[in-house]
Order: structure tokens, then sequence, then C-alpha cells
């Protein structure tokens, strides 16, 4: 399954599952339309064979009025189903943007992570032991406050408790790692946090393995001013054929299974 951002309209996500590459896999896709200033919306892909979606719905994110005028940004998408027969809580997010600088714009953020942060206290208090995963485009690193502070989601997997959030990529972003690059410096704002229920490795349900940035060299720029930065389709008005300007992020999960038995070769 696939949290996607930057999503222009329903019919953009139907084209992609559509695709000539993709059809035979059968994906599906929930969409719901954000007040968005600027018309994007975020999405989610899944397959029907894994995951089957029970309930879904969009949160909206209330962001004060910008010169006593109404500012909107995307709603946060969540999703209830079962992955692999498990229940499990997906938040799908593209938080307000960096502009008018990153101090300036952060109390948007942390408005953004506050209503993911209300509703995973709502199903933790109910089940401790819920399994959530908290992805997108966050517009923030792993170190910002609102990741840190807001969501108190943790870095360091010896200090998770029941009902924490664990932040894989803090290693990465420590290491000057990153998902987009701006005047040479990498952030990381694509994150994917998963819940204390996938920390555990001696459970029969799906656990966590490890977290990765999938960059490729054709996904990556080999000259101009954004060499060595991820490969965007367009250099404002120039379209030079890329993919995005970042890099997307995955996790891991695997599941224990019964082995079966080595056959024995025949005499």
């Amino acid at each position: 399954m696939m949290g996607c951002a930057e999503v222009e309209n329903e019919q953009v996500m139907k084209d992609l599952i559509h695709d000539s590459l993709l059809i035979n896999r059968h994906y599906a896709i929930v969409h719901y339309d954000s007040p968005d200033e600027r018309g994007i919306d975020v999405g989610f892909i899944y397959n029907p064979k894994y995951f089957i979606p029970k309930f879904s719905t969009p949160l909206f994110v209330p962001l004060p009025d910008e010169n006593d005028k109404p500012h909107y940004t995307r709603d946060v998408l969540y999703i209830y189903g079962l992955l692999n027969g498990e229940p499990v809580h997906v938040f799908v997010n593209h938080w307000p943007s960096r502009r008018g600088g990153e101090e300036a714009s952060a109390p948007n953020r942390a408005i953004a992570a506050s209503v993911c942060k209300h509703s995973i206290d709502s199903i933790t208090k109910i089940n401790q032991n819920a399994k959530i995963i908290l992805m997108g485009d966050l517009n923030d690193d792993p170190v910002s406050a609102s990741v840190v502070k807001v969501l108190n989601a943790k870095c360091d997997l010896n200090n998770i408790t029941q009902g924490d959030l664990y932040n894989p990529w803090c290693d990465y972003y420590k290491k000057g790692n990153g998902t987009l690059a701006f005047n040479d410096s990498w952030n990381l704002f694509d994150q994917i946090m998963l819940s204390s229920a996938f920390i555990e490795k001696n459970q029969k349900g799906l656990f966590f393995k490890q977290a990765k940035i999938f960059s490729k060299p054709w996904m990556i720029q080999q000259n101009g001013r954004y060499k060595g930065y991820p490969k965007r389709t367009y250099d404002f008005n120039k379209y030079i054929g890329g993919y995005s300007d970042h890099f997307p992020t995955y996790v891991e999960l695997l599941k224990e299974t019964s082995s079966r038995p080595a056959s024995k070769e025949k005499e």
C-alpha cells in the first residue's frame, strides 16, 4: 500500500493504477477532495489481495485565517482496514509548506500534527496495542517540533513503550541523508512512523524490519543547478522529464509463517 501526496484529483490516481504497467496488479484507491488552496490532495493506493479497507474519512486541518481570510490546507486521510487480516490504522499526510519561512510556518504543521495525534490518542486509549501507520510529506524533519513534541515520535527503539510512535528516520537525517534538497542541504520530509505494536519481533502478526529511502540513478538529476538532487518533472516552466523533487520512502514489514518441511530426495 502507498500514500500519495500532491495528487491533483481522483482521476489522476485512477489513471495511474490503470496504466499498462500496473493494471494487472488490480490496485484500488482511496481519495477525497481536500479544501486545499492549491487544489492538491492526498491519496492512498492499495492491493486488495493484501489490504481490505473497512472505513475511511478525511480529517480537516483547521488552520488560522491569513489576513482575515480563511486558510485551507490538505486534509489528513484516515483509513482503517485489514492488512493480511490484521486491523491497521493508516494516516496519510501532506502538512502545510514552509512558505514564509520554517519558523513562521511551524505552527501550521503543529496543527496538522495535532490532528493526527488526537486521533491516534483516541485509538490507543481503546487499544494500546493498535497497529498504526503514519506516513506522508510532513514538510518537517524527524527532529522538528511537530514530530518530536506534538506527535511525541521516538527515534530510539530501546526507548519505545506501549502506545508510542517509532520514527525510523532519525539516523538517516543525522547522517545527512534526505528525500529532498534545497540550497545544497538535505531535508527528510517524507517519513513513515509506526506504533509500538509493530516493534516486537516475537509475535504472530506483522512487525517492522527496516525503513529505506528509494533512490535510483535514473531518479537523480545528472547536470545543471539541481545536479545530485531528485530529478523533478519541471524546472519552473521548463519540462525536464523527471519524476519528483522528492525521493519516496518505504518500510518493510515481516510476518512469521509456518515453515514447510524439506522434501526428501528420492533414493
